[in-house]
């Protein structure tokens, strides 16, 4: 245990905890020790440490999430990627309120189909992420996401029901610029389809989307399916 002395004012602590921040100790998308545990390593009382944290959560650095803890935010990076957006900025744009439950997140190998999708050895590790996607409360999409190891190697420790994907990539600054995105029908087996509140038989809209940076590295292969009895999709042609 680290004891700094009940001298230690949260001017102090604030540039501590920032200084922790910005040497990785605490990585963008984690979240710090709790407050009993900061009052105790920094031999302060709690109102020092909840000082000292709501100053960084008004800069910025960090973020306050009900019932979940403190977590870093990281710098943030502008982008312009006209409509290429995750499911929560999507949902967002409509004044709709979304939401995730994870189901599985895992690291694999990469085997020979994923391999050949990212330009990396078999070997190589990728995330695995299965997730149901809400709006408003209600169940709309079944997606499984496939992210390269190296592209953000923290990702483990993000809760990715705080922050969404596109949120993680602006921390570690990778740059989404284009995607490929096909469209069919699928039908779900009975446990995914339940999760989703339809029936086996009920066929799904299945979106297959490929996404490279700005450096034209394949960062994300995702598959999406959507209730279409809950969503339409519109898409525009110009000459």
């Amino acid at each position: 245990m680290e004891h700094i002395g009940t001298g230690l004012v949260s001017l102090q602590l604030r540039e501590i905890i920032r200084a922790q921040i910005e040497e990785g100790i605490y990585p963008p998308g984690t979240a710090i020790p709790p407050e009993n545990e900061l009052a105790a390593q920094y031999d302060v009382n709690r109102l020092t440490v909840r000082t000292a944290i709501g100053a960084l959560v008004y800069e910025g650095l960090l973020k306050r999430v009900q019932g979940k803890g403190v977590y870093v935010l990281g710098e943030k990076m502008n982008r312009d990627l006209d409509n290429l957006g995750g499911f929560t900025q999507t949902i967002r744009q409509k004044n709709a309120v979304p939401s995730t439950r994870i189901l599985t997140k895992a690291l694999r190998p990469a085997g020979n189909k994923y391999a050949l999708v990212f330009g990396i050895q078999p070997e190589d590790s990728i995330y695995y992420i299965k997730r149901i996607c809400y709006v408003s409360d209600e169940p709309v999409s079944l997606e499984e996401v496939f992210i390269p190891h190296y592209v953000v190697p923290k990702l483990e420790g993000i809760d990715l029901s705080v922050f969404s994907l596109y949120e993680v990539y602006d921390f570690y600054h990778v740059r989404p610029k284009q995607a490929r995105q096909t469209l069919d029908l699928a039908v779900l087996e009975a446990n995914d389809a339940r999760l989703l509140g339809i029936s086996c038989e009920q066929a799904v809209m299945l979106f297959e989307c490929t996404s490279q940076d700005e450096n034209g590295r394949v960062i994300e292969f995702s598959r999406n399916y959507t209730r279409g009895d809950k969503c339409n999709f519109t898409v525009h042609f110009q000459k």
